[in-house]
C-alpha cells in the first residue's frame, strides 16, 4: 500500500493548491488597492510636518492706527502637493490698541466669509454680510449674532519699525 501512495503523489504542486494560492494572492493584492488609500488618508496627517509659515512685512508700524486697516500680503504654503509660486494671497485686519497691535483674521468663525470693518451700516464693529455677524473692535463676537466664537489672530513681532506678520492662532471663548 506505500508503494501506491508514492506513486500516487507526483512532484510539484497540486491544481487545488495552486488554485488556492491564485485566489488569495490575487485577493490580497485587490484588497491592498482598496485599504491602501484609507489608510494613507489616516495617517496622511500624523505625517505632514507643521505649517512652516515665515513672518511677513506688511508694512511700517506707524501706518496703523486705532482704525483696524486691511493689509494684503502673499504666504508661501503648500497644499497637499502644490505650491503656487509667488504665494497665497492673505488678508488681515490691523489695528493698535496703545502699545499693542492686534492683527484679525477676515474669516468669520459662522460660514467663513470675510468681514468688513464698519460694513452694512454697522459703525465700530466689523459685519460678515452672509448671516448678520458682528464682531467688536477687538475681534469678539457679539451675542445673539451667528458667530459662534471669535475671529483668530496672527502672530506678529515689530523688527526695525516694520510689522511681520505670522501664522494664524485661533482663539477661544466668546460670547
Amino acid at each position: 500500500m506505500s508503494e501506491k501512495k508514492s506513486e500516487q503523489q507526483k512532484p510539484g504542486m497540486s491544481r487545488r493548491r495552486f488554485l488556492t494560492y491564485t485566489i488569495a494572492s490575487t485577493g490580497g493584492f485587490l484588497a491592498s488597492g482598496v485599504l491602501f488609500p484609507m489608510i494613507r488618508f489616516a495617517v496622511d496627517p500624523l505625517l505632514q510636518k507643521g505649517t512652516d509659515t515665515k513672518y511677513v512685512d506688511v508694512g511700517p508700524v506707524d501706518e496703523f492706527g486705532s482704525k483696524p486697516k486691511s493689509v494684503e500680503f502673499r504666504i508661501k504654503r503648500k497644499d497637499g502637493w502644490y505650491m503656487k509660486e509667488d504665494g497665497e494671497k492673505a488678508t488681515a485686519w490691523v489695528a493698535k490698541h496703545g502699545a499693542e497691535i492686534l492683527a484679525l483674521s477676515p474669516i468669520c468663525k459662522h460660514l467663513g466669509c470675510t468681514v468688513h470693518w464698519e460694513g452694512g451700516g454697522h459703525l465700530n464693529h466689523f459685519y460678515c454680510p452672509c448671516h448678520g455677524g458682528l464682531y467688536t473692535k477687538d475681534g469678539v463676537n457679539v451675542p445673539g449674532t451667528p458667530p459662534n466664537g471669535p475671529l483668530d489672530t496672527y502672530a506678529y513681532k515689530v523688527e526695525n519699525g516694520r510689522l511681520l506678520l505670522g501664522p494664524i492662532t485661533k482663539r477661544g471663548g466668546g460670547a
